[in-house]
């Protein structure tokens, strides 16, 4: 199964309608948002225009009105969006994931040992670091500030990580 970890959004229209072609053009089955969404607008935003792709996100320190997205995920319209507030856990693909915002919180998280991944935001640089065995991945950024646009895909079947840069799709 292939997932697409994004992260660090804010609200930049342009780049998720980007990623959001190249996820339906090669077969994205879960998104996890790690974080600074942007608004609540935004986050039906994304929803709206990947309705068949399931949209795991928390918030980050800039998403100021987490209610508000909170509250998008209880609208039947967006049966896609499952928000976390600020730490979401899945399983995928046999693999336990757990997914946040904030860098410090990931490297508790990873500590842990409960899972095999654990996704964060934030800094955005793309980033990759094994703790015991867990992989500890930052996606990079998605709003391209800082540090160009980009995101990752993973594949639970091969356990692949390839990290994407945005203007080179």
């Amino acid at each position: 199964m292939l997932i697409a970890i994004i992260s660090d959004t804010h609200g930049n229209s342009a780049a998720f309608a980007k990623f959001a072609a190249w996820a339906k053009q090669n077969n994205i089955q879960k998104i996890i948002h790690c974080g600074d969404i942007g608004w609540a607008d935004f986050a039906k935003e994304m929803s709206l225009a990947l309705p068949q792709i399931k949209l795991h996100l928390v918030i980050g320190n800039m998403d100021t009105d987490g209610d508000s997205i909170g509250n998008l995920a209880k609208n039947k319209e967006l049966a896609n969006l499952i928000f976390y507030d600020q730490t979401g856990q899945v399983e995928i693909g046999g693999k336990k994931i757990a997914f946040t915002h904030f860098p410090e919180k990931a490297k508790e998280l990873a500590q842990t040992n409960h899972f095999n991944l654990v996704f964060y935001g934030h800094t955005h640089k793309p980033w990759e670091e094994k703790i015991n065995d867990c992989r500890l991945i930052n996606p990079g950024n998605l709003s391209g500030e800082i540090f160009r646009s980009s995101f990752a895909v993973y594949d639970t079947a091969t356990d692949l990580l390839q990290l994407k840069i945005t203007d080179t799709l």
